[in-house]
């Protein structure tokens, strides 16, 4: 098919180059996919960082799941921008691990492993499949007040992950304060590119952080490299290759997240649909929420059968949709494919494996505190009256005492212990079951 132009007509009534359905040169569309890529890279391939640091993985399983994580992310975004059927919103979407697993998916891999993480993950997953039918009532239950609180609690309790990282020696025989220079450094350059107030340096700031916190450490010599995952140039993906484990003591967080997970994928469809000048409204737009969070559940689940973690929308595809004026799902399909591409290389997953934890801490602090901060955004929309507010502090009390103080739950069994030793549990039930028992305020 030949490439479609937008005519003078498209340029003069639209800010898009190109909208949805529209085709490009090949290059073009190579090129737009690749700013997608770096602005979600850093994302996708963090959190397989920390659980496999957190659970002191050895550099080879580091690298698999990193590379694992770039697969399934790959595969995903092809799912959610195709629309096959009833699966995927057929946007420009992309689909990247999540962040609000991390803690959850640590206090699983403390008790069984890989093997029950990914098991947690496959056995929980069709829950965010069954509400994408009954998406129109899940704002009902999880208000701003609930979701708010929800999210603040996830970047709060992984914070002392991030500051555990920092701590950590940079390299064998470095001094004591490389790292936290290392990771102030990295922050400062984070900061000052945000401050530079240009789209391509707001939304490249991470990742050109992490290249120069490389370049530092290599220069100073403070680069550990480590032997070769393989010989083989490609790495292909084995099914199943850990197993699968299961505790129904570890279920309510991960069904917590999944449904807060939806909620969060509905807001990011919307705003790559209104940015792709689609509808927001009507039997076109919940035709694409509902196949999108359908698509999140369904791409958490192929996920954990190729051994990574649980997959959500990004929403950093809409800032490049912004300032490259493309919104072709052409783009997608070759997002796709580079991070497929990336995934199989073994190098690629190896020299992110060796990456000094000071660094990664670094980036890990900055990036929790804007989750922890997306939560405050979201309670500023809930207008917080006195009701509210004692909400949002008994459950932010109960959700962080119970992660500074585990010995609070001694007196419970072991299944219970299990249960609430989580802050997202803790946290996230009862500010629900606040929120609908007491009474609202006129």
């Amino acid at each position: 098919m030949a490439a479609r132009m937008p005519g003078p007509t498209n340029a003069s009534s639209s800010s898009l180059l190109y909208k949805l359905d529209d085709r490009m040169p090949q290059r073009r569309a190579a090129l737009i996919g690749l700013q997608h890529v770096m602005a979600m890279f850093v994302g996708i391939i963090t959190p397989p960082l920390i659980l496999a640091r957190s659970l002191e993985l050895d550099p080879p399983m580091s690298a698999y799941l990193i590379s694992m994580a770039l697969i399934a992310s790959g595969l995903s975004t092809l799912v959610q921008v195709q629309a096959w059927g009833p699966v995927g919103s057929g946007l420009l979407s992309t689909q990247g691990t999540s962040f609000s697993f991390l803690s959850p998916l640590l206090q699983a891999g403390r008790l069984g492993g890989l093997p029950l993480m990914l098991g947690m993950s496959l056995a929980t997953a069709p829950v965010e499949m069954l509400l994408s039918r009954f998406v129109s009532r899940l704002r009902r239950i999880f208000t701003p007040l609930v979701s708010g609180i929800v999210v603040l609690l996830i970047g709060l309790s992984l914070v002392p992950v991030a500051a555990q990282s920092i701590a950590a020696p940079l390299a064998p025989g470095a001094p004591a304060w490389a790292g936290l220079a290392l990771a102030g450094g990295v922050i400062a350059l984070v900061v000052a590119l945000h401050i530079l107030g240009r789209p391509w340096a707001r939304m490249s700031a991470v990742a050109i952080a992490l290249l120069a916190g490389y370049a530092i450490c290599a220069a100073a010599g403070q680069l550990v490299l480590s032997a070769p995952i393989a010989e083989r140039w490609l790495l292909l993906p084995l099914p199943f290759r850990f197993g699968l484990a299961f505790r129904w003591e570890l279920a309510v967080p991960f069904l917590l997240i999944y449904i807060l997970t939806a909620i969060e994928t509905m807001g990011d469809l919307t705003a790559t649909s209104q940015l792709s000048e689609e509808p927001i409204e009507g039997p076109l737009y919940w035709q694409r929420i509902r196949g999108g969070i359908l698509a999140d559940g369904v791409n958490s689940a192929l996920a954990a059968v190729l051994n990574s973690f649980p997959n959500t929308t990004f929403s950093q595809n809409n800032g490049v949709i912004q300032l490259t004026g493309v919104a072709s799902r052409q783009a997608g399909v070759w997002v796709a494919l580079f991070l497929c591409l990336f995934g199989i290389i073994p190098s690629i997953g190896h020299g992110l494996a060796i990456m000094p934890a000071p660094l990664l801490g670094g980036l890990t602090l900055l990036l929790f505190g804007l989750v922890a901060a997306a939560g405050v955004r979201i309670l500023q929309q809930a207008r917080l009256d006195h009701r509210d507010m004692l909400i949002a502090a008994l459950a932010l009390s109960a959700g962080l005492g119970v992660q500074a103080a585990p010995e609070l739950l001694e007196a419970l069994p072991e299944s219970a212990r299990l249960i609430f030793q989580s802050p997202i549990t803790t946290g996230g039930l009862l500010a629900l079951l606040l929120n609908a028992a007491l009474p609202r305020e006129d």
